[in-house]
């Protein structure tokens, strides 16, 4: 099912995206529209998938002390092994394909540097893995979340 997106449904996103929590109500008044309209809106988006849920996003307290992002070249054909073995380790918490000189961008995250060190290594040393450059990321200058 696909949805058209209008001015509203954009202005209504992005308010969401600042702050999911907020009431209809309070969604309907800086919109300057119904509040069973919002819901209306809000129904429509959710069930045509634009709108796929809504998260907790931890902040700075709570996240793991060092994160980072691992750069993988694969050997062909290896993509649904080497998927396999980054799901299986915990401190991996995303993965996605690019195009380019690397096939697979990987975001890590870990309590320790030791941590880190054995999640690349055991990344570095998975069968199809046959290069990877990592990247410790040291401050957050901008996270909208997505």
């Amino acid at each position: 099912m696909t949805s058209q997106i209008d001015e509203t449904d954009r202005k209504l996103i992005a308010l969401l995206q600042d702050n999911a929590r907020l009431p209809v109500a309070t969604l309907a008044r800086r919109l300057g529209l119904a509040r069973t309209t919002v819901q209306a809106r809000l129904d429509r988006l959710e069930n045509s998938g634009v709108i796929a849920g809504y998260a907790l996003r931890l902040g700075q307290a709570a996240r793991a002390a060092l994160r980072a992002t691992a750069l993988l070249s694969i050997e062909p054909r290896t993509g649904p092994a080497v998927l396999a073995r980054l799901k299986s380790l915990p401190q991996v918490r995303r993965v996605h394909t690019t195009s380019g000189r690397f096939d697979l961008i990987v975001t890590i995250e870990a309590e320790t540097t030791e941590a880190l060190d054995d999640t690349l290594d055991r990344i570095g040393e998975a069968k199809g893995v046959k290069g990877s450059e990592s990247l410790i990321h040291l401050s957050t200058k901008l996270d909208r979340g997505a």
